[in-house]
C-alpha cells in the first residue's frame, strides 16, 4: 500500500509502497485513511530527537488520522501504526467525524484541541465570565483556543505574540485585549498590569514559557504586602520560548498564584477518554457549522518529500490527503 516511509532516522519520509499485512486480527481497528496532518510532534518523532522516536525501519510516519471503518463510518484516531498510509490501524478510543466536516479539517483539528481545551477547560477549569490570558497565542493551537475559550463563555480574553497581522485577526474570534511582544519589557508589563487590575486575570495559558510567562508572572505576583491576591492559574503547554525559567519561591508564597502543567502526561485515561467523546466531538460539531476555524494547506502524500520541511504561514497546519 502507498505511505509515507522513513527508511532512516533524521531523514525525510518518502512516498512508497510498504507491505505491513494489516488485519483485523490484530488489536485495533482497520480504517481506510483519508488525511493526517503534520505536527510538531510528527517531525521530532522522525528527527530522532523525541522519547517516543522510530527504532525500527522502514517504518510508517503518522501519529493520528481521520478516515473511514470498513462499515463506511467517519471517524478520527490515534494510529496503532503508522497514520500516514491508505491503511492503518487504529484503537477503540475514536471520535466519529460529521458528516458535514471535510476530512481536511477534521484532521487538522484534534491536536490544536488537545493543547487548547484540555490545559483550559480540564487543568484550568474554566468558568463562564472568567477573564483568559493565551501567550503565544498567534500559532495554530492559540487561534484555536481563543475560540473556545469564547465558546465556553470567557468574558475577556488576553492574547499575546509577536505577529501583528495575526494579533488583529484574533479579535475576529473572540479576542479583547492584544499585547504585542516585540514591545519593551515594561510596556508589556504595564499592559497587563493594567488590565489586571480593570478585570483580574483568573487563566493563563501559556505556549512560550521563557521570558515571555517570566514578565507575566512577574507582573500578577502583586503586591506582596497587601496578604490577600487575586488567585490566577497558569496552566503552562509549551515552551516556544525557552525550557526554563528563574522562579523564586517569595513569588509562590506571597501570591496566589497556582502553576499547572498539560500534556499526555497530566492528563489521566480518564480524561483522554472525555476528550475524545465529549470535547472532540463538539469542537467538530463547531467547526461543522462554521463556528470553529482553523487555518491549513493540505498536498497530497506523493509530495510527502517536498512539502515535509515546507515553511508554512504562521498559524497554518500542514494536512495530508491519502
Amino acid at each position: 500500500m502507498k505511505a509515507a516511509i522513513l527508511y532512516k532516522s533524521g531523514s525525510t519520509p518518502k512516498c512508497g509502497d510498504i507491505d505491513l499485512k494489516l488485519n483485523t486480527e490484530q488489536e485495533g481497528k482497520l480504517i481506510n485513511v483519508k488525511a493526517s496532518a503534520v505536527k510538531n510532534l510528527d517531525k521530532s518523532r522522525v528527527s530522532g530527537k523525541h522519547y517516543a522516536s522510530y527504532k525500527e525501519f522502514p517504518t510508517v510516519v503518522g501519529t493520528d488520522g481521520v478516515g473511514e471503518l470498513e462499515d463506511g463510518t467517519r471517524v478520527y484516531g490515534f494510529g496503532l501504526t503508522g497514520m500516514l498510509a491508505e491503511q492503518a490501524l487504529i484503537g477503540d478510543n475514536y471520535t466519529p467525524i460529521p458528516h458535514s466536516l471535510d476530512y481536511v479539517t477534521a484532521a487538522a483539528l484534534p491536536n490544536a484541541v488537545l493543547g487548547s481545551a484540555m490545559p483550559l477547560l480540564i487543568r484550568a477549569k474554566l468558568v463562564a465570565g472568567q477573564t483568559v490570558l493565551f501567550n503565544g497565542a498567534t500559532g495554530v493551537t492559540g487561534q484555536v483556543a481563543v475560540q473556545i475559550a469564547k465558546h465556553y463563555g470567557a468574558r475577556n480574553i488576553i492574547v499575546t505574540g509577536r505577529n501583528e497581522r495575526l494579533l488583529e485577526e484574533l479579535k475576529s474570534y473572540g479576542a479583547t485585549h492584544i499585547i504585542n511582544l516585540k514591545d519593551t519589557d515594561e510596556n508589556i508589563k504595564t499592559q497587563i498590569n493594567s488590565i489586571h487590575q480593570q478585570t483580574p486575570i483568573d487563566i493563563v495559558i501559556d505556549y512560550l514559557w521563557g521570558k515571555p510567562i517570566s514578565l507575566i508572572i512577574e507582573t500578577l505576583k502583586g503586591d506582596s504586602m497587601a496578604f490577600v491576591s487575586h488567585t490566577t492559574k497558569i496552566v503552562t503547554a509549551g515552551d516556544m520560548a525557552g525550557k526554563e525559567i528563574s522562579l523564586p519561591s517569595a513569588i509562590l508564597r506571597s501570591s496566589a498564584i497556582e502553576i499547572l502543567g498539560s500534556g499526555f502526561g497530566s492528563l489521566s485515561p480518564e480524561e483522554l477518554i472525555v476528550f475524545n467523546k465529549v470535547i472532540l466531538p463538539e469542537m467538530f460539531l463547531l467547526a461543522s457549522n462554521n463556528k470553529l476555524h482553523i487555518q491549513t494547506e493540505s498536498y497530497p502524500i506523493e509530495d510527502i518529500e517536498e512539502v515535509w520541511n515546507k515553511q508554512l504561514p504562521s498559524g497554518t497546519r500542514l494536512v495530508i490527503t491519502i
